[in-house]
């Protein structure tokens, strides 16, 4: 389980496809290097180490993931958000991601307000519902509370030290950004569809 608190935003070293998928490679930033089979959140994206070492990590993406998210278009020298998962000791600083990203949308409009941005995001009209006026969602890993919604978009606020240390700081209008919705709120509608 991830926080959507993210560590680390570091360089797309290598990708390279694999069949249906690709392997990515980024740039290992920990002090102690994540251990093979390790999990790391990569823009929101849960992924698993097959390949650590020299300075790097690496990673297999299947072509789901590649589908839901916006992996498929990293290139070399592209930058993502890396976060490990919470330990079970550890404080709960966001609110709780999978790292299962449910879709991806574009963004739509980006303005400053004083040294804040205001951000409006796209967002599927299958996930629509789950997005709630100052409920929790995960914006390319990142743990955001939102701020407005409409029938198909949400807006949110960054702060500059958000804009400083992750990839939100240079997304711009017609990106592609991975959304997680809150997973307690699918539990509870499936929950209340069995009992229907």
């Amino acid at each position: 389980m991830f926080t959507g608190i993210v560590e680390e935003l570091v360089e797309v070293v290598s990708v390279e496809a694999t069949g249906a998928g690709r392997r990515l490679i980024v740039a290992d930033p920990f002090e102690e290097t994540p251990g093979l089979g390790d999990s790391i959140a990569v823009n929101g994206v849960c992924l698993t180490i097959v390949a650590g070492g020299g300075g790097t990590l690496a990673f297999d993406v299947v072509a789901e993931s590649l589908q839901r998210s916006n992996l498929g278009g990293l290139e070399v020298g592209d930058r993502v958000n890396l976060e490990r998962p919470m330990p079970a000791s550890g404080r709960f600083d966001g609110h709780v991601v999978q790292g299962h990203v449910d879709g991806a949308g574009n963004v739509l409009a980006r303005h400053a307000e004083g040294d804040a941005v205001r951000v409006r995001v796209e967002v599927p009209i299958s996930l629509a519902r789950y997005v709630v006026e100052k409920g929790s969602i995960t914006v390319d890993g990142v743990s955001l509370t939102v701020t407005a919604v409409g029938n198909d978009w949400f807006e949110f606020v960054l702060i500059p030290h958000t804009l400083e240390a992750t990839t939100l700081g240079t997304r711009d209008i017609g990106d592609r950004v991975n959304l997680e919705v809150d997973v307690i709120a699918k539990y509870v509608e499936r929950l209340l569809e069995a009992g229907a």
